[in-house]
């Protein structure tokens, strides 16, 4: 038991740092940054960022290693719906529902000398129709 809160404080490190190279890379490509972490009873979405009048919903998957593939192979069918439900209430809260959106996901890859990789998916995937 031990070693648990030291696995944990190192993904939360990773978590992080994966984030922060998630929200440069958007904001190089033009986005605006909306919200980090935004959390419901019902999830969580990384980061909910603003492009050309359309809201982009990001997850954020950070890796040491492609062992388990890609990261962006870890975003399952009930973590997609999750962040569905996340975003349509933000999208409800916000009387944004006429709105483009997408969702998006940054993949963030550690190498062996901590150097990140770092990719934007754009439309990695969709759950509703989108304008």
């Amino acid at each position: 038991m031990s070693g648990l809160p030291h696995l944990a404080d190192s993904r939360g490190r990773l978590g992080a740092r994966g984030e922060a190279a998630a929200e440069a890379l958007l904001r190089r490509a033009g986005m605006r940054i909306l919200e980090r972490r935004f959390r419901l009873r019902c999830g969580e979405i990384d980061l909910i960022a603003e492009q050309d009048g359309r809201i982009v919903f990001v997850e954020v998957k950070a890796r040491r290693g492609t062992g388990y593939g890609s990261p962006a192979a870890a975003i399952t069918k009930s973590k997609r719906e999750r962040m569905a439900r996340v975003a349509l209430a933000y999208l409800q809260r916000r009387a944004w529902l006429t709105r483009p959106s997408r969702f998006d996901v940054v993949e963030v890859m550690v190498g062996p000398t901590e150097e990140l990789e770092v990719r934007h998916i754009v439309d990695a995937f969709r759950l509703w129709p989108t304008g």
